[in-house]
């Protein structure tokens, strides 16, 4: 996936959460192109991907996790990413996914639910194992990885 995957979204960690720098970089040094989330903010329900490179500068969001200061130009729509890195808080067997309570990726994929055939981008959850669960319940609006 990742030596397939041209344009990747990863995430700057927070609260424990498994680091993707070593990926993040590998995917530079390759030339990919590689995409950070950013909050919007109007609506501040809403998450976009930017595509960043060393040296961008970065700031605290309201949560204070570092994202990149938002360039417009920037953004890719999520549908045209290859692969997106999700940290996880928890998981199980069938793709059932827990992060910290924003809704943010589910929100940002949404049309995943209208659009029974897109396979874009390849979602992949970073946890540990002992973060795995025997079952999470789902709901309705919850994208499975």
């Amino acid at each position: 996936m990742f030596r397939r995957a041209r344009h990747i979204a990863l995430y700057l960690p927070n609260d424990g959460e498994i680091d993707p720098g070593l990926l993040l970089r590998a995917a530079q040094r390759r030339r990919k192109a590689t995409y950070l989330p950013v909050l919007n903010p109007w609506p501040r329900t809403r998450m976009v991907f930017q595509r960043i490179k060393p040296g961008d500068r970065l700031r605290r969001n309201r949560f204070g996790i570092f994202e990149p200061v938002i360039r417009s130009a920037r953004q890719r729509r999520v549908w045209a990413l290859d692969l997106l890195l999700m940290p996880l808080v928890g998981f199980d067997g069938k793709g059932g996914r827990l992060g910290m309570g924003g809704g943010f990726y589910d929100r940002s994929l949404a049309y995943r639910a209208m659009r029974k055939k897109s396979h874009k981008p390849t979602l992949l959850g970073l946890a540990h194992e002992c973060q795995r669960v025997d079952q999470l319940p789902l709901e309705s609006w919850d994208v499975p990885i």
